[in-house]
This record gives C-alpha cells, sequence and structure tokens, in this order.
C-alpha cells in the first residue's frame, strides 16, 4: 500500500507526501497499542481518529458483527453524537439496511454519496438527522478466514464520492482494524482459556500440580496441598519423585521419560507427614508449547486409600468365602466319592463270597459250580477294573500319568476296536459299523491308552443304545493339523440338564437313564486321557438330530490330517 502511495504521489495523482510519514506514525501507534495489549475499543478509536486525521473533513465509525446473532454493534466512533451510536448499536444486517447493514450483509463495499436520496437510508435516515451526516461509506472489514468481522464507515456532513486516494487509504485502514479485531479475538480467547485453567486448575476437587521438565513443582492447588499435608511453600520446587514412596519411582520415572504427550496412569504411594501413606490414582499428561514440544507435565492425584482398603478386605473375604465353600465341597466330595467306592467295591465282593461259601457247602451240582465259578471271575474282573480306573484317576489328578507320544495308524486302531466290540453290540441287538478313512492318516498319541478311550466311549455308545439301534466308529478331518475320531449313535440321548455331569467322577448318570449305571468313572478317566495326549474330547447330543457324538480331536504326526475322499470306504458292520 505505501509503495502505491508513493506511485501515485510521484504521478501527481495520489496523496501528499507529506501523508506517508503520518500513516506511518498511526500504523507505528496502533501497532505498539496492540502490541502492549490494549483492549480493543481504544484500538478502534484510534484507527478511526488516525484517519479521521489523514482526512479532514470525515467522521469514522467502526461496528462489529456478532456471529451468533447477525447483528452490529458499536466498537468504535470518537466523532459521532452519542444519541447516533445508541439508535444504531444492534441494527440488523440485510439488503436494504443502511449503509453499513448492507455492507456487512453482501461483504462488498456500500457508498451512498446523498443519504437523502438512498433507499437504503430510509429506515435509518432519522438517525442521520441526528448526526448531522449527508453521505456515508462503509466497507466490510474480513477476518482470517475470509468471514466478515465489522463495518469500517466514513461520513461527510455534505453530499460526497469517495476520491480514489481515499479509498486505497480507507482499505490500509481497514486493514489494521481487521488486524487489531483478529488480535483481540486471539488473545481474548486466550485469556478466556487461561482463566478456565486457572479455575479448573485451583478449585479442582483432585489434586492437581505443574512439573517442569525436571520434575521440579511449578505449581500446585489446595486439594494437593490437604491431600499431602503439606503447605504450596513446601511443596513448590521439590522432586516430585521425593514425595513418592521409593518403591513407586521407578515405574514413574520409567512413564515420564517415554515423553510421548500421552496420558501415562500409575498407582502411586506418597508421604506424608507424621501419618501414613496414601494410596492414588495418578495421571500424567504432557503440555506442549506452540512448535509441539512438551513444556511441562500435569499431574492429576486422586486418593485412593479407601477404596483400596475396602478392594483388599472384600477380597479376603470373597478369598475366605470360596476357600470355605471348597472345603465344604472337597469334603462332600470325599463323602459321596468314599460312599459310591464302598458300594462298588462291596458289590462284587458280595458275589464272590456268596457265591465261595455255596461252592464250599459241597450242594451245588457241577453244572451249578461251573456258573458259580463264572460269576465270582466276573466280579473280580469288575474289582480289577475299578482298581484300574482309580489308579488312572489318582495319576491324572496327580498329573503324574504317563503317555507315550508317536505316531498311531488311525484305520489299524479303528478295525481293531470294531472287532473287540463285535460280540458285545450283537449281544444287545445293535447294528456296530466303522468307516475307515481312506489313505494312511496317523494321530500323535499313546495307542493303548487311545484304544482305551475308544474302548470306553464305543461301549457306553452299545449299552445306552436301544436294540435295533446303530453306533459307528469314523473320521474327519478337524482342521489342517488336527483329526477326529468319532463315535457316533442314534440311541436316546443325553438330556441337555445331565450333560454338565458327564465328566465328574462316581456321578452315575447311568442310573437317571434308568440303565446300568456302572462305576462312573469312565468318562472322567477318558477325558483325562484325551486331555493328557495334547487331545480334545467332546461329547454332542440333545440336538435336533437324535442320538450322540463323541468326538475325540487329536493333533496329526505331520501337521496335515487326511481328506475325506468322494468314494468312501463302505461300512464294516457287525
Amino acid at each position: 500500500m505505501l509503495r502505491e502511495f508513493d506511485r501515485r504521489a510521484s504521478l501527481g495523482t495520489g496523496p501528499d507526501t507529506e501523508a506517508i510519514p503520518q500513516l506511518l506514525v498511526h500504523h507505528a501507534q496502533v501497532l505498539e497499542m496492540m502490541a502492549e495489549g490494549a483492549p480493543l475499543r481504544p484500538v478502534l478509536d484510534a484507527v478511526t481518529g488516525a484517519l479521521e486525521d489523514l482526512l479532514p473533513g470525515t467522521r469514522c465509525s467502526v461496528l462489529l458483527l456478532d456471529e451468533r446473532s447477525g447483528r452490529l454493534h458499536h466498537g468504535a466512533a470518537p466523532s459521532m453524537p452519542q444519541e447516533y451510536i445508541e439508535e444504531i448499536d444492534g441494527m440488523d444486517t440485510g439488503p436494504c439496511a443502511g449503509s453499513c447493514g448492507t455492507a456487512a450483509y453482501t461483504a462488498v463495499p456500500v457508498v451512498v454519496p446523498d443519504i437523502h436520496r438512498s433507499v437504503l437510508w430510509d429506515a435509518f435516515r432519522p438517525a442521520a438527522a441526528i448526526a448531522g451526516v449527508r453521505a456515508c461509506w462503509s466497507t466490510p472489514i474480513p477476518g482470517k478466514d475470509g468471514q466478515v468481522l465489522g463495518t469500517f464507515a466514513v461520513y461527510h456532513d455534505d453530499p460526497h464520492t469517495p476520491t480514489e486516494y481515499e479509498r486505497h487509504l480507507v482499505e490500509r485502514f481497514t486493514h489494521l482494524a481487521a488486524v487489531a479485531i483478529d488480535h483481540d479475538r486471539l488473545f481474548g480467547s486466550l485469556a478466556q482459556s487461561e482463566e478456565r485453567f486457572r479455575r479448573a486448575f485451583d478449585d479442582n476437587a483432585a489434586g492437581m500440580a505443574l512439573l517442569g521438565l525436571d520434575g521440579r513443582l511449578l505449581r500446585v492447588n489446595r486439594s494437593l496441598c490437604a491431600l499431602l499435608r503439606r503447605e504450596a511453600s513446601d511443596l513448590v520446587g521439590r522432586c516430585f519423585q521425593d514425595l513418592v514412596q521409593s518403591e513407586d519411582r521407578a515405574s514413574l520415572l520409567h512413564g515420564v521419560a517415554a515423553e510421548t504427550g500421552e496420558r501415562h496412569r500409575f498407582e502411586l504411594r506418597f508421604h506424608r507427614p507424621d501419618a501414613e501413606p496414601i494410596v492414588t490414582s495418578t495421571t500424567y499428561s504432557g503440555v506442549r508449547d506452540a512448535y509441539g514440544n512438551i513444556a511441562s507435565w500435569c499431574v492429576n492425584l486422586v486418593d485412593e486409600t479407601d477404596r483400596k482398603a475396602a478392594e483388599e478386605e472384600r477380597r479376603a473375604r470373597a478369598e475366605a468365602e470360596i476357600a470355605q465353600r471348597h472345603a465344604e465341597e472337597n469334603s462332600r466330595t470325599k463323602s459321596q466319592f468314599l460312599t459310591a467306592l464302598g458300594h462298588e467295591i462291596r458289590t462284587p465282593l458280595h458275589a464272590v463270597v456268596g457265591f465261595g461259601e455255596m461252592l464250599r457247602s459241597g450242594s451245588l451240582t457241577p453244572e451249578r459250580s461251573t456258573e458259580a465259578l463264572d460269576r465270582m471271575g466276573s466280579a473280580a474282573g469288575h474289582l480289577v477294573d475299578l482298581v484300574d480306573d482309580l489308579s488312572d484317576v489318582a495319576a491324572i489328578e496327580a498329573r503324574a500319568l504317563r503317555l507315550r507320544a508317536e505316531p498311531v495308524p488311525v484305520g489299524p486302531l479303528l478295525a481293531d476296536v470294531h472287532g473287540l466290540l463285535t460280540t458285545a453290540a450283537d449281544e444287545a441287538s445293535v447294528t456296530f459299523g466303522v468307516e475307515l478313512p481312506p489313505g494312511d492318516p496317523a494321530v500323535t498319541g499313546d495307542e493303548r491308552r487311545l484304544r482305551q478311550v475308544l474302548l470306553n466311549l464305543a461301549t457306553n455308545a452299545i449299552k445306552y443304545n436301544h436294540p435295533g439301534g446303530r453306533v459307528v466308529l469314523g473320521t474327519a478331518p478337524a482342521d489342517g493339523d488336527r483329526l477326529d475320531l468319532i463315535v457316533t449313535d442314534d440311541g436316546p440321548g443325553i438330556p441337555r440338564h445331565l450333560q454338565h455331569r458327564l465328566f465328574v467322577p462316581f456321578d452315575r448318570l447311568g442310573a437317571e437313564r434308568g440303565r446300568n449305571p456302572g462305576s462312573g468313572l469312565g468318562l472322567h478317566v477318558t477325558k483325562g486321557l484325551v486331555d493328557g495326549m495334547g487331545g480334545e474330547l467332546t461329547i454332542e447330543s440333545g440336538g435336533p438330530a437324535p442320538g450322540t457324538v463323541a468326538r475325540v480331536t487329536l493333533p496329526t504326526p505331520d501337521g496335515t490330517a487326511a481328506r475325506p475322499s468322494g468314494d468312501r470306504s463302505a461300512p464294516r458292520e457287525a
């Protein structure tokens, strides 16, 4: 702008060269006022007064636009009558709202050479008469974002049209007014922000402190002083970590050293004079400067002492209740175990004793003697099986069960189990089939124990099936490195309300299903064996399809389960 003035002065079309130094002086005065933090109203008075000094015979004003209401309010008018200022203060903007209201609405300068002849001033002509003005030229004041901040108006007592020189001069002072308004809004927002921070800091119910980068306290609030039972003068300047118990300092320093500016939360204990230490939930967050660097740390402390004490008390009480329940449950389980074990032992022993006394009496025929010996052998075998199961249960519970991990060919294993149980299936009138997998798949496990697992599952499927029912042994790929060994039956299934008791030792579900209950150890031992081989045993029953599916999932030696082909081998049935 000053270069333009120089050019026009040299051509004789611009301002007098003496106006340029005056312009510089006025600009310097206004900028100095802003630098010293002067309020906006005196700054705008200086801007309008400077233009009036450079353009004798003019009167100037600045109106500020309220973004929320869309109205114009008094900003500066050092030479206008107070009655006129009050008359136009709060005026609406619009397409026909005087020079200023129209300029703010259209965002373009509005020149009215004669107020008496302009329709824009129809509603404001009485106010113009109060001020004694006949011409008004209003320029919108743009902000940094292009939005209108207000208007800069120049009045004349007589009809007047601005010259080019006056236009350039007003543009210069309009820009200066925009700088002043933007400056005031920026620093006004900053002052409000600082005031909000001060109130939030000083009046916060939580203990708060500002720390320098060296870890020393720069500022503390009243709540922190009350929390630590220390005066502010005793805290400011001290190293924050000196207030923290020594065993908590390592985690504190590690978090602060990260200097990411993100929140860090610690549970810290603090010393208090002549009192027990307190437990706090402490939050660190970085305060950054204008360049994005961490300039200080804001620390927030919340007293958690009572909560932690109550929490510890609740935890101790809960642990005591759990321990008591476990003791009562173990006692109950022990009684149930001994009762079931006694029953399981007494029944075959009574058979052995009874048939032994009958043989000793010599009153039995040869046929009855043979039958008695067979019954005694069967009872003895049951006792041996029971002792074996008890040994397995003890080994499983003690994690001392020895299992081999070796490749076990699946096809021969299924064929072997099928052959061992064919007679039992015939006696129960149950069709027992096997679907051998294609290829030569294998699983990793203990072959003897895996055979025991499949025998237990298949025996249950046969025993609890109905005459004419069907049981099938087969396989299915579980995923890329595991294989399922499956025992499927179409029997009555297991009611859903009993399924949670499937693997409980001595919980004989057969009695509730109207069948021979057995010892109640079979599924418990079976699951323990599968778990010990690194596998998983699941039993699915009670779905839309009848029957039960027992699934043993085991890893394969080479990590690849064989996929069944389209032409499966036909089932081999008994």
